[in-house]
Protein backbone atom coordinates (compact mmCIF):
# COMPACT_ATOMS: atom_id res chain seq x y z
CA UNK A 1 0.00 0.00 0.00
CA UNK A 2 1.37 3.03 -0.58
CA UNK A 3 2.52 5.69 2.05
CA UNK A 4 -0.28 8.11 1.25
CA UNK A 5 -3.02 5.58 1.57
CA UNK A 6 -1.98 4.28 4.56
CA UNK A 7 -1.67 8.22 6.53
CA UNK A 8 -5.19 9.12 5.00
CA UNK A 9 -8.02 8.76 6.90
CA UNK A 10 -10.28 7.73 4.19
CA UNK A 11 -8.58 4.69 2.64
CA UNK A 12 -10.37 3.50 -0.70
CA UNK A 13 -10.33 0.80 -2.88
CA UNK A 14 -10.58 1.25 -6.60
CA UNK A 15 -13.89 -0.50 -8.59
CA UNK A 16 -12.82 0.03 -12.09
CA UNK A 17 -9.65 -1.48 -13.71
CA UNK A 18 -7.46 0.79 -16.01
CA UNK A 19 -6.75 -0.37 -19.47
CA UNK A 20 -2.93 -0.45 -21.65
CA UNK A 21 -2.02 0.57 -24.86
CA UNK A 22 0.57 1.33 -27.31
CA UNK A 23 -1.18 2.40 -30.48
CA UNK A 24 -3.77 4.06 -29.15
CA UNK A 25 -6.38 4.46 -25.69
CA UNK A 26 -10.02 6.05 -25.95
CA UNK A 27 -11.98 6.40 -23.06
CA UNK A 28 -15.50 7.72 -22.95
CA UNK A 29 -18.46 7.70 -20.24
CA UNK A 30 -20.22 4.69 -22.60
CA UNK A 31 -18.49 1.35 -23.57
CA UNK A 32 -20.11 1.65 -27.05
CA UNK A 33 -19.01 5.23 -27.83
CA UNK A 34 -15.09 4.49 -26.50
CA UNK A 35 -15.84 1.07 -28.85
CA UNK A 36 -16.72 3.74 -31.75
CA UNK A 37 -13.59 6.01 -31.04
CA UNK A 38 -11.45 2.31 -31.20
CA UNK A 39 -12.53 1.48 -34.38
CA UNK A 40 -11.74 4.31 -36.37
CA UNK A 41 -8.20 3.90 -34.79
CA UNK A 42 -8.49 -0.02 -35.95
CA UNK A 43 -9.22 1.70 -39.35
CA UNK A 44 -6.39 3.94 -39.53
CA UNK A 45 -7.63 7.07 -38.28
CA UNK A 46 -6.54 9.45 -35.93
CA UNK A 47 -7.03 10.94 -32.31
CA UNK A 48 -9.36 13.53 -33.72
CA UNK A 49 -11.41 10.89 -36.03
CA UNK A 50 -11.71 8.74 -32.76
CA UNK A 51 -13.01 11.53 -30.78
CA UNK A 52 -15.62 12.61 -32.99
CA UNK A 53 -17.00 8.78 -33.88
CA UNK A 54 -16.94 9.14 -29.91
CA UNK A 55 -18.77 12.39 -29.73
CA UNK A 56 -21.50 11.42 -32.05
CA UNK A 57 -22.09 7.75 -30.38
CA UNK A 58 -22.27 9.47 -26.73
CA UNK A 59 -25.34 11.12 -28.36
CA UNK A 60 -26.94 8.19 -29.04
CA UNK A 61 -26.01 6.52 -26.09
CA UNK A 62 -25.79 9.24 -23.32
CA UNK A 63 -28.48 11.47 -24.20
CA UNK A 64 -29.00 12.96 -20.88
CA UNK A 65 -25.37 14.26 -21.29
CA UNK A 66 -24.82 15.96 -24.69
CA UNK A 67 -25.97 15.92 -28.05
CA UNK A 68 -25.78 18.38 -31.61
CA UNK A 69 -27.49 21.25 -29.69
CA UNK A 70 -25.33 21.80 -27.18
CA UNK A 71 -21.67 23.08 -26.54
CA UNK A 72 -18.47 22.62 -25.37
CA UNK A 73 -14.76 23.42 -25.69
CA UNK A 74 -12.33 20.54 -27.16
CA UNK A 75 -8.71 20.78 -26.33
CA UNK A 76 -5.91 19.24 -29.19
CA UNK A 77 -2.71 18.38 -29.13
CA UNK A 78 -0.60 17.82 -32.33
CA UNK A 79 1.45 15.28 -33.29
CA UNK A 80 4.30 18.43 -33.17
CA UNK A 81 2.90 19.54 -29.18
CA UNK A 82 1.56 22.02 -30.41
CA UNK A 83 -2.19 22.86 -28.40
CA UNK A 84 -5.17 23.89 -29.73
CA UNK A 85 -8.71 24.95 -28.51
CA UNK A 86 -11.56 24.82 -30.62
CA UNK A 87 -14.54 26.18 -28.48
CA UNK A 88 -18.58 25.73 -29.63
CA UNK A 89 -19.97 26.94 -27.01
CA UNK A 90 -23.24 28.26 -26.46
CA UNK A 91 -24.08 31.84 -26.91
CA UNK A 92 -27.01 33.73 -25.55
CA UNK A 93 -29.73 34.67 -28.89
CA UNK A 94 -30.13 38.10 -29.94
CA UNK A 95 -33.79 38.09 -28.25
CA UNK A 96 -32.48 37.87 -24.97
CA UNK A 97 -31.12 40.29 -22.38
CA UNK A 98 -30.42 41.12 -19.01
CA UNK A 99 -34.10 41.85 -17.51
CA UNK A 100 -35.67 39.04 -20.13
CA UNK A 101 -35.84 36.64 -17.43
CA UNK A 102 -37.81 37.50 -13.70
CA UNK A 103 -35.71 36.59 -10.95
CA UNK A 104 -37.07 34.28 -8.17
CA UNK A 105 -36.46 36.07 -4.83
CA UNK A 106 -37.20 33.52 -2.74
CA UNK A 107 -34.77 30.72 -4.68
CA UNK A 108 -32.37 29.43 -2.08
CA UNK A 109 -28.74 30.82 -1.58
CA UNK A 110 -26.50 29.93 -4.52
CA UNK A 111 -29.64 29.24 -7.12
CA UNK A 112 -30.25 31.58 -10.20
CA UNK A 113 -33.67 30.39 -10.56
CA UNK A 114 -36.07 32.33 -12.68
CA UNK A 115 -39.66 32.90 -12.07
CA UNK A 116 -41.27 29.68 -13.33
CA UNK A 117 -38.20 27.80 -14.37
CA UNK A 118 -38.71 29.73 -17.75
CA UNK A 119 -34.58 29.84 -18.29
CA UNK A 120 -33.89 26.57 -17.31
CA UNK A 121 -36.67 24.41 -18.56
CA UNK A 122 -38.35 24.38 -22.17
CA UNK A 123 -38.07 26.43 -24.71
CA UNK A 124 -36.68 29.68 -23.41
CA UNK A 125 -34.02 28.15 -21.95
CA UNK A 126 -32.44 27.24 -25.48
CA UNK A 127 -29.06 29.40 -26.48
CA UNK A 128 -27.45 28.98 -29.61
CA UNK A 129 -25.90 25.74 -30.02
CA UNK A 130 -22.48 25.27 -31.04
CA UNK A 131 -21.66 21.21 -30.97
CA UNK A 132 -22.17 20.03 -34.47
CA UNK A 133 -20.40 23.44 -36.31
CA UNK A 134 -17.61 22.30 -33.78
CA UNK A 135 -17.51 18.68 -33.69
CA UNK A 136 -17.72 18.86 -37.54
CA UNK A 137 -14.55 21.72 -37.82
CA UNK A 138 -12.66 19.37 -35.93
CA UNK A 139 -13.03 16.91 -38.13
CA UNK A 140 -12.11 18.47 -41.24
CA UNK A 141 -9.49 20.49 -40.34
CA UNK A 142 -7.52 17.96 -37.73
CA UNK A 143 -8.80 14.62 -38.85
CA UNK A 144 -8.05 12.29 -42.00
CA UNK A 145 -11.75 10.33 -42.31
CA UNK A 146 -15.28 11.41 -43.46
CA UNK A 147 -18.56 12.55 -41.85
CA UNK A 148 -20.32 9.66 -43.22
CA UNK A 149 -17.73 7.11 -41.76
CA UNK A 150 -16.85 8.55 -38.54
CA UNK A 151 -21.15 8.93 -37.71
CA UNK A 152 -21.37 5.44 -39.05
CA UNK A 153 -21.26 3.81 -35.58
CA UNK A 154 -23.94 6.73 -33.58
CA UNK A 155 -26.24 6.13 -36.79
CA UNK A 156 -26.01 2.72 -36.44
CA UNK A 157 -26.87 2.55 -32.31
CA UNK A 158 -29.65 4.75 -33.11
CA UNK A 159 -31.01 2.80 -35.64
CA UNK A 160 -30.55 -0.48 -34.13
CA UNK A 161 -30.95 0.56 -30.62
CA UNK A 162 -29.22 -0.04 -27.48
CA UNK A 163 -29.42 -1.57 -24.09
CA UNK A 164 -30.02 0.87 -21.51
CA UNK A 165 -27.90 1.32 -18.56
CA UNK A 166 -29.02 1.51 -14.76
CA UNK A 167 -27.11 5.11 -14.90
CA UNK A 168 -29.37 6.45 -18.39
CA UNK A 169 -32.41 4.80 -16.05
CA UNK A 170 -31.43 6.63 -12.85
CA UNK A 171 -31.36 9.70 -14.71
CA UNK A 172 -34.55 9.29 -16.50
CA UNK A 173 -36.24 8.65 -13.25
CA UNK A 174 -34.76 11.59 -11.50
CA UNK A 175 -35.86 14.14 -14.28
CA UNK A 176 -39.22 12.06 -15.45
CA UNK A 177 -41.81 14.95 -13.42
CA UNK A 178 -39.99 17.35 -16.02
CA UNK A 179 -39.88 14.82 -19.32
CA UNK A 180 -43.49 14.36 -18.70
CA UNK A 181 -44.21 17.61 -19.58
CA UNK A 182 -43.25 17.09 -23.14
CA UNK A 183 -44.58 14.46 -25.27
CA UNK A 184 -41.86 13.75 -27.82
CA UNK A 185 -39.63 13.24 -25.35
CA UNK A 186 -41.61 11.17 -22.97
CA UNK A 187 -42.51 9.02 -25.99
CA UNK A 188 -39.03 7.23 -25.83
CA UNK A 189 -37.84 7.88 -22.21
CA UNK A 190 -40.94 7.33 -20.99
CA UNK A 191 -43.06 4.77 -22.84
CA UNK A 192 -46.29 3.73 -20.94
CA UNK A 193 -45.02 6.69 -18.72
CA UNK A 194 -43.01 4.65 -16.76
CA UNK A 195 -39.02 5.52 -17.22
CA UNK A 196 -37.34 3.03 -19.24
CA UNK A 197 -35.34 0.25 -17.37
CA UNK A 198 -31.53 -1.35 -17.28
CA UNK A 199 -32.13 -4.18 -19.90
CA UNK A 200 -34.35 -2.11 -22.15
CA UNK A 201 -33.78 -1.50 -26.03
CA UNK A 202 -33.60 2.11 -26.92
CA UNK A 203 -34.73 2.96 -30.57
CA UNK A 204 -34.13 6.23 -32.02
CA UNK A 205 -35.29 6.33 -35.47
CA UNK A 206 -36.19 9.68 -36.05
CA UNK A 207 -32.57 11.08 -34.15
CA UNK A 208 -31.02 8.20 -36.68
CA UNK A 209 -32.88 9.65 -39.54
CA UNK A 210 -31.40 13.42 -38.28
CA UNK A 211 -27.63 11.90 -37.86
CA UNK A 212 -28.09 10.45 -41.50
CA UNK A 213 -29.07 13.66 -43.18
CA UNK A 214 -26.32 15.21 -41.07
CA UNK A 215 -23.46 12.93 -42.55
CA UNK A 216 -24.91 13.57 -46.29
CA UNK A 217 -24.88 17.19 -45.31
CA UNK A 218 -22.80 18.62 -42.73
CA UNK A 219 -23.23 21.42 -39.97
CA UNK A 220 -25.00 23.52 -42.70
CA UNK A 221 -28.35 21.69 -42.59
CA UNK A 222 -28.57 23.31 -39.00
CA UNK A 223 -27.05 26.36 -39.31
CA UNK A 224 -29.67 27.83 -41.98
CA UNK A 225 -30.21 24.50 -43.19
CA UNK A 226 -33.62 22.23 -43.02
CA UNK A 227 -32.99 21.33 -39.85
CA UNK A 228 -32.53 24.66 -38.22
CA UNK A 229 -36.03 25.78 -39.58
CA UNK A 230 -37.25 22.60 -38.06
CA UNK A 231 -35.61 23.99 -34.61
CA UNK A 232 -37.19 27.41 -35.06
CA UNK A 233 -40.17 26.87 -36.33
CA UNK A 234 -40.86 24.70 -33.09
CA UNK A 235 -38.85 27.66 -30.71
CA UNK A 236 -41.56 30.26 -32.75
CA UNK A 237 -44.42 27.93 -31.82
CA UNK A 238 -43.62 27.70 -28.16
CA UNK A 239 -42.29 31.28 -27.34
CA UNK A 240 -38.63 30.58 -27.43
CA UNK A 241 -36.09 32.96 -28.20
CA UNK A 242 -33.78 31.07 -30.22
CA UNK A 243 -34.03 32.08 -34.18
CA UNK A 244 -32.80 31.40 -37.72
CA UNK A 245 -30.76 34.35 -37.65
CA UNK A 246 -28.91 33.37 -34.48
CA UNK A 247 -27.95 30.30 -36.14
CA UNK A 248 -27.03 31.59 -39.33
CA UNK A 249 -24.93 34.20 -37.19
CA UNK A 250 -23.18 31.83 -35.29
CA UNK A 251 -19.06 30.82 -35.42
CA UNK A 252 -16.69 28.90 -33.35
CA UNK A 253 -13.67 30.23 -31.91
CA UNK A 254 -10.20 29.08 -31.82
CA UNK A 255 -8.80 31.21 -28.21
CA UNK A 256 -4.90 30.77 -27.37
CA UNK A 257 -4.86 27.62 -24.34
CA UNK A 258 -3.92 29.12 -20.57
CA UNK A 259 -0.85 28.06 -19.41
CA UNK A 260 0.53 27.87 -15.73
CA UNK A 261 2.91 26.03 -13.79
CA UNK A 262 2.42 23.69 -11.28
CA UNK A 263 5.59 22.11 -8.99
CA UNK A 264 7.32 21.76 -12.34
CA UNK A 265 4.36 20.26 -14.29
CA UNK A 266 2.62 22.87 -17.02
CA UNK A 267 -1.27 22.87 -16.63
CA UNK A 268 -2.70 23.14 -19.87
CA UNK A 269 -6.63 24.47 -20.52
CA UNK A 270 -8.82 26.36 -22.31
CA UNK A 271 -9.12 30.41 -21.47
CA UNK A 272 -12.43 31.91 -20.49
CA UNK A 273 -15.44 31.89 -20.87
CA UNK A 274 -14.65 28.35 -20.19
CA UNK A 275 -13.51 29.19 -15.96
CA UNK A 276 -12.77 25.65 -15.29
CA UNK A 277 -8.93 26.28 -16.37
CA UNK A 278 -8.66 29.58 -14.90
CA UNK A 279 -9.62 29.09 -11.22
CA UNK A 280 -7.72 25.75 -11.10
CA UNK A 281 -4.71 27.47 -12.16
CA UNK A 282 -5.48 30.31 -9.33
CA UNK A 283 -6.26 27.64 -6.88
CA UNK A 284 -3.00 25.55 -7.63
CA UNK A 285 -1.39 28.88 -7.39
CA UNK A 286 -2.32 29.37 -3.71
CA UNK A 287 -1.96 25.40 -3.25
CA UNK A 288 1.41 25.53 -3.99
CA UNK A 289 2.68 26.96 -0.77
CA UNK A 290 1.51 24.32 1.21
CA UNK A 291 3.03 20.79 1.56
CA UNK A 292 -0.16 18.71 0.56
CA UNK A 293 0.89 15.35 0.77
CA UNK A 294 2.54 16.30 3.78
CA UNK A 295 -0.77 16.96 5.14
CA UNK A 296 -1.98 13.37 3.72
CA UNK A 297 -5.15 12.42 1.08
CA UNK A 298 -8.19 13.13 2.98
CA UNK A 299 -6.92 14.22 6.48
CA UNK A 300 -8.83 17.25 8.64
CA UNK A 301 -6.06 19.65 7.36
CA UNK A 302 -6.08 18.77 4.02
CA UNK A 303 -10.06 18.69 3.33
CA UNK A 304 -10.00 22.04 5.17
CA UNK A 305 -7.39 23.70 2.78
CA UNK A 306 -9.04 22.45 -0.55
CA UNK A 307 -12.69 23.78 1.07
CA UNK A 308 -11.32 27.37 1.55
CA UNK A 309 -9.58 27.17 -1.69
CA UNK A 310 -12.49 26.42 -3.47
CA UNK A 311 -14.45 29.05 -1.75
CA UNK A 312 -12.26 31.54 -2.59
CA UNK A 313 -11.99 30.53 -6.27
CA UNK A 314 -15.85 30.43 -6.33
CA UNK A 315 -16.37 34.07 -4.79
CA UNK A 316 -13.98 35.18 -7.51
CA UNK A 317 -15.37 33.29 -10.29
CA UNK A 318 -18.99 34.86 -9.57
CA UNK A 319 -17.78 38.48 -9.82
CA UNK A 320 -15.52 38.88 -12.39
CA UNK A 321 -15.81 35.59 -15.11
CA UNK A 322 -17.52 35.61 -18.17
CA UNK A 323 -17.32 36.35 -21.67
CA UNK A 324 -14.47 38.52 -22.28
CA UNK A 325 -16.15 40.23 -24.82
CA UNK A 326 -18.14 41.47 -22.61
CA UNK A 327 -16.33 41.78 -18.93
CA UNK A 328 -12.68 42.31 -18.71
CA UNK A 329 -11.94 39.35 -17.05
CA UNK A 330 -8.46 40.08 -15.31
CA UNK A 331 -6.06 36.59 -15.85
CA UNK A 332 -2.98 38.08 -15.49
CA UNK A 333 -3.72 38.95 -11.77
CA UNK A 334 -6.03 36.01 -10.65
CA UNK A 335 -2.84 34.36 -12.14
CA UNK A 336 -0.54 36.25 -10.57
CA UNK A 337 2.29 35.31 -7.74
CA UNK A 338 1.41 38.53 -5.38
CA UNK A 339 -2.31 37.33 -6.27
CA UNK A 340 -1.93 33.93 -4.58
CA UNK A 341 0.35 35.26 -1.92
CA UNK A 342 -2.63 37.89 -1.14
CA UNK A 343 -5.49 34.99 -0.97
CA UNK A 344 -3.01 32.49 0.87
CA UNK A 345 -2.59 34.87 3.88
CA UNK A 346 -6.16 35.08 4.41
CA UNK A 347 -6.54 31.57 4.65
CA UNK A 348 -7.71 30.22 8.43
CA UNK A 349 -5.74 26.91 8.75
CA UNK A 350 -7.75 25.78 11.78
CA UNK A 351 -11.79 27.37 10.66
CA UNK A 352 -13.90 28.03 8.15
CA UNK A 353 -14.51 31.32 7.07
CA UNK A 354 -17.10 33.14 4.37
CA UNK A 355 -15.35 34.45 1.31
CA UNK A 356 -15.81 37.98 -1.09
CA UNK A 357 -14.60 38.35 -3.75
CA UNK A 358 -10.82 39.72 -4.06
CA UNK A 359 -11.28 41.59 -6.98
CA UNK A 360 -14.02 43.31 -8.83
CA UNK A 361 -15.35 43.45 -12.44
CA UNK A 362 -14.46 46.27 -14.64
CA UNK A 363 -18.42 46.82 -15.15
CA UNK A 364 -21.46 46.54 -12.87
CA UNK A 365 -20.02 39.65 -14.11
CA UNK A 366 -24.23 18.25 -17.09
CA UNK A 367 -22.30 17.39 -19.42
CA UNK A 368 -19.77 14.56 -20.68
CA UNK A 369 -15.99 14.30 -21.42
CA UNK A 370 -13.60 12.10 -23.48
CA UNK A 371 -10.16 11.52 -23.27
CA UNK A 372 -8.68 9.52 -26.40
CA UNK A 373 -4.62 9.53 -27.72
CA UNK A 374 -3.38 8.12 -30.74
CA UNK A 375 0.31 6.35 -31.50
CA UNK A 376 1.37 10.00 -34.00
CA UNK A 377 1.28 11.91 -30.28
CA UNK A 378 -1.97 13.79 -31.03
CA UNK A 379 -4.16 13.84 -27.76
CA UNK A 380 -8.20 15.31 -27.83
CA UNK A 381 -9.30 15.97 -24.20
CA UNK A 382 -13.09 16.98 -24.85
CA UNK A 383 -15.85 18.57 -22.73
CA UNK A 384 -19.58 18.79 -24.47
CA UNK A 385 -22.66 18.97 -22.68
CA UNK A 386 -26.18 20.24 -23.42
CA UNK A 387 -26.31 21.29 -19.20
CA UNK A 388 -28.67 20.22 -17.40
CA UNK A 389 -29.55 16.08 -17.31
CA UNK A 390 -31.64 16.15 -20.38
CA UNK A 391 -30.73 19.85 -21.65
CA UNK A 392 -34.38 21.76 -21.77
CA UNK A 393 -35.98 18.23 -21.22
CA UNK A 394 -37.97 18.36 -24.13
CA UNK A 395 -37.53 16.81 -27.86
CA UNK A 396 -37.82 18.61 -31.33
CA UNK A 397 -40.49 17.01 -33.47
CA UNK A 398 -39.84 14.44 -35.44
CA UNK A 399 -35.76 15.14 -34.85
CA UNK A 400 -35.02 13.23 -32.21
CA UNK A 401 -33.07 16.06 -31.50
CA UNK A 402 -32.52 17.18 -27.22
CA UNK A 403 -31.89 20.58 -27.18
CA UNK A 404 -29.78 22.85 -24.20
CA UNK A 405 -30.98 24.60 -21.31
CA UNK A 406 -27.51 26.84 -21.36
CA UNK A 407 -29.32 30.02 -20.58
CA UNK A 408 -29.54 28.98 -17.27
CA UNK A 409 -25.45 29.36 -16.39
CA UNK A 410 -26.08 32.52 -16.98
CA UNK A 411 -27.42 35.04 -14.56
CA UNK A 412 -31.18 36.37 -14.68
CA UNK A 413 -30.39 39.43 -12.96
CA UNK A 414 -28.97 42.28 -14.63
CA UNK A 415 -25.66 44.11 -13.56
CA UNK A 416 -23.85 41.11 -12.92
CA UNK A 417 -20.79 39.56 -15.02
CA UNK A 418 -22.60 37.09 -16.10
CA UNK A 419 -26.30 38.34 -16.38
CA UNK A 420 -27.46 37.75 -19.92
CA UNK A 421 -26.68 39.82 -22.93
CA UNK A 422 -27.38 39.17 -27.29
CA UNK A 423 -24.43 37.54 -28.54
CA UNK A 424 -23.08 36.69 -25.12
CA UNK A 425 -21.46 33.52 -24.76
CA UNK A 426 -22.08 31.50 -21.80
CA UNK A 427 -19.70 30.50 -19.07
CA UNK A 428 -18.31 27.25 -18.38
CA UNK A 429 -17.10 25.28 -15.53
CA UNK A 430 -15.63 22.50 -17.72
CA UNK A 431 -12.04 22.05 -17.72
CA UNK A 432 -10.46 19.19 -20.60
CA UNK A 433 -7.07 19.47 -19.11
CA UNK A 434 -3.57 18.37 -20.72
CA UNK A 435 -0.68 18.10 -17.92
CA UNK A 436 3.15 18.20 -19.72
CA UNK A 437 6.32 18.03 -18.69
CA UNK A 438 9.44 18.83 -20.15
CA UNK A 439 7.36 19.01 -23.40
CA UNK A 440 6.07 15.93 -22.99
CA UNK A 441 2.68 14.96 -22.61
CA UNK A 442 1.84 13.32 -18.74
CA UNK A 443 -1.59 13.48 -18.42
CA UNK A 444 -5.14 14.33 -20.40
CA UNK A 445 -8.39 14.32 -18.31
CA UNK A 446 -11.81 15.60 -17.93
CA UNK A 447 -15.27 15.25 -16.33
CA UNK A 448 -18.53 15.86 -16.45
CA UNK A 449 -20.55 18.19 -13.31
CA UNK A 450 -21.49 21.53 -13.88
CA UNK A 451 -20.14 23.79 -11.12
CA UNK A 452 -18.43 20.64 -9.59
CA UNK A 453 -16.31 19.95 -12.50
CA UNK A 454 -13.37 21.99 -12.14
CA UNK A 455 -12.88 21.39 -8.72
CA UNK A 456 -12.95 17.83 -8.84
CA UNK A 457 -10.76 18.07 -11.71
CA UNK A 458 -8.53 20.61 -9.37
CA UNK A 459 -8.70 17.41 -6.82
CA UNK A 460 -7.49 14.97 -9.32
CA UNK A 461 -4.21 17.25 -10.18
CA UNK A 462 -3.69 16.98 -6.75
CA UNK A 463 -3.97 13.53 -6.53
CA UNK A 464 -1.42 12.41 -9.13
CA UNK A 465 1.33 15.93 -8.61
CA UNK A 466 0.72 15.59 -4.57
CA UNK A 467 -0.46 12.35 -3.76
CA UNK A 468 1.48 10.43 -5.81
CA UNK A 469 -1.81 8.17 -6.79
CA UNK A 470 -1.82 5.93 -9.90
CA UNK A 471 -4.25 7.13 -12.61
CA UNK A 472 -7.22 5.14 -11.44
CA UNK A 473 -6.89 5.88 -7.99
CA UNK A 474 -6.65 9.64 -8.74
CA UNK A 475 -9.89 9.53 -11.14
CA UNK A 476 -11.82 7.45 -8.23
CA UNK A 477 -10.69 8.33 -5.11
CA UNK A 478 -13.44 10.44 -2.89
CA UNK A 479 -14.26 13.68 -3.72
CA UNK A 480 -15.11 16.89 -1.85
CA UNK A 481 -17.01 20.14 -3.01
CA UNK A 482 -17.93 24.01 -1.67
CA UNK A 483 -18.99 27.03 -3.40
CA UNK A 484 -19.39 28.51 0.18
CA UNK A 485 -22.20 27.04 1.56
CA UNK A 486 -22.74 23.26 2.38
CA UNK A 487 -19.17 21.28 2.10
CA UNK A 488 -20.31 17.90 0.22
CA UNK A 489 -18.48 14.88 0.78
CA UNK A 490 -18.50 11.64 -0.83
CA UNK A 491 -19.35 8.80 1.42
CA UNK A 492 -15.78 7.07 1.22
CA UNK A 493 -14.96 9.66 3.84
CA UNK A 494 -14.94 8.83 7.36
CA UNK A 495 -17.24 10.43 10.51
CA UNK A 496 -14.39 11.07 12.06
CA UNK A 497 -13.39 13.64 9.50
CA UNK A 498 -16.76 14.66 9.15
CA UNK A 499 -16.79 15.50 12.97
CA UNK A 500 -13.32 17.01 12.98
CA UNK A 501 -14.55 19.42 9.68
CA UNK A 502 -18.33 19.96 11.49
CA UNK A 503 -15.78 21.54 14.64
CA UNK A 504 -13.59 24.19 12.05
CA UNK A 505 -17.31 25.56 11.42
CA UNK A 506 -17.98 23.44 7.59
CA UNK A 507 -21.34 22.61 7.56
CA UNK A 508 -20.63 18.96 6.00
CA UNK A 509 -23.28 17.35 3.41
CA UNK A 510 -23.35 13.93 2.65
CA UNK A 511 -23.92 12.76 -1.04
CA UNK A 512 -23.96 10.35 -3.05
CA UNK A 513 -21.19 11.81 -5.78
CA UNK A 514 -19.69 14.72 -6.29
CA UNK A 515 -19.38 15.65 -9.94
CA UNK A 516 -19.50 12.89 -12.64
CA UNK A 517 -17.39 10.66 -14.54
CA UNK A 518 -13.75 11.36 -14.89
CA UNK A 519 -11.79 9.63 -17.73
CA UNK A 520 -8.09 10.20 -18.18
CA UNK A 521 -5.15 9.08 -19.99
CA UNK A 522 -1.65 8.60 -18.82
CA UNK A 523 1.47 9.02 -20.91
CA UNK A 524 4.03 6.01 -19.81
CA UNK A 525 7.91 7.32 -20.48
CA UNK A 526 8.25 3.65 -22.28
CA UNK A 527 5.42 5.23 -24.64
CA UNK A 528 2.65 2.92 -23.77
CA UNK A 529 -0.89 4.88 -22.76
CA UNK A 530 -2.78 3.71 -19.82
CA UNK A 531 -6.34 4.96 -19.67
CA UNK A 532 -8.72 5.14 -17.16
CA UNK A 533 -12.42 5.70 -16.15
CA UNK A 534 -14.77 6.59 -12.52
CA UNK A 535 -17.65 4.67 -10.65
CA UNK A 536 -19.53 8.05 -11.27
CA UNK A 537 -20.61 6.90 -15.10
CA UNK A 538 -20.40 3.86 -17.29
CA UNK A 539 -16.78 4.85 -18.47
CA UNK A 540 -14.58 2.74 -19.99
CA UNK A 541 -10.92 2.83 -21.19
CA UNK A 542 -10.44 0.41 -24.30
CA UNK A 543 -6.58 0.33 -24.98
CA UNK A 544 -5.03 -0.28 -28.51
CA UNK A 545 -2.08 -2.81 -28.86
CA UNK A 546 -1.04 -5.18 -31.51
CA UNK A 547 -0.36 -3.80 -35.08
CA UNK A 548 -0.42 -4.98 -38.56
CA UNK A 549 1.88 -7.81 -39.97
CA UNK A 550 5.88 -7.30 -40.19
CA UNK A 551 6.18 -6.13 -43.79
CA UNK A 552 7.53 -8.92 -45.49
CA UNK A 553 5.90 -11.47 -44.35
CA UNK A 554 4.81 -14.12 -47.13
CA UNK A 555 3.15 -17.41 -46.77
CA UNK A 556 5.49 -19.80 -49.45
CA UNK A 557 3.47 -22.51 -51.95
CA UNK A 558 3.36 -25.71 -49.65
CA UNK A 559 5.48 -27.86 -51.43
CA UNK A 560 4.40 -31.65 -50.92
CA UNK A 561 6.60 -34.90 -51.65
CA UNK A 562 5.03 -38.36 -53.61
Amino acid sequence: MNDWLQRADTPFATEKHPARGQRGMVVTNHPLASAAGTEMLCAGGNAVDAAVAALFTLSVVEPMMVGLLGGGFAHLRQADGTHLILEGQGVCPQAVGPTTFEYDTSAPPGSLESIGRRHSLGRAAVATPGNLMAWCQMLARHGSMSLDDVMAPAIGHASRGFRVTQYLSDCISDNAADMRLDAEISRYFLPQGEPLKKGDRLVQGAYAQTLKTVAQQGAAVLYGGALGQALCEDMAQHQGFLTLDDLRQYRTRDPAPLRSTYRGFDIIGPPPPCAGPLHIEQMLNVLAGFDLRGMGFGTSASVHLLAEVLKMAFADRAAVTADPDFVNVPVERLLSPEYAALRRGQLDLQRARNWTPGLSPAESAHTTHITVADSEGRVVSATQTINSVFGARYMVPDTGLIPNNYLYVLDPRPDRANSMAPGKRVTSSMAPLMVVKEGQPRYALGLPGGLRIFPSALQALINLIDHGMSLQQAVEAPRIWTQGFDLELEPAFSPALQASLEHMGHAVLRVPNVGGGMNAIQFHADASLEGAACWRADGTPIGLGGGLARRGVRFLPETRKP
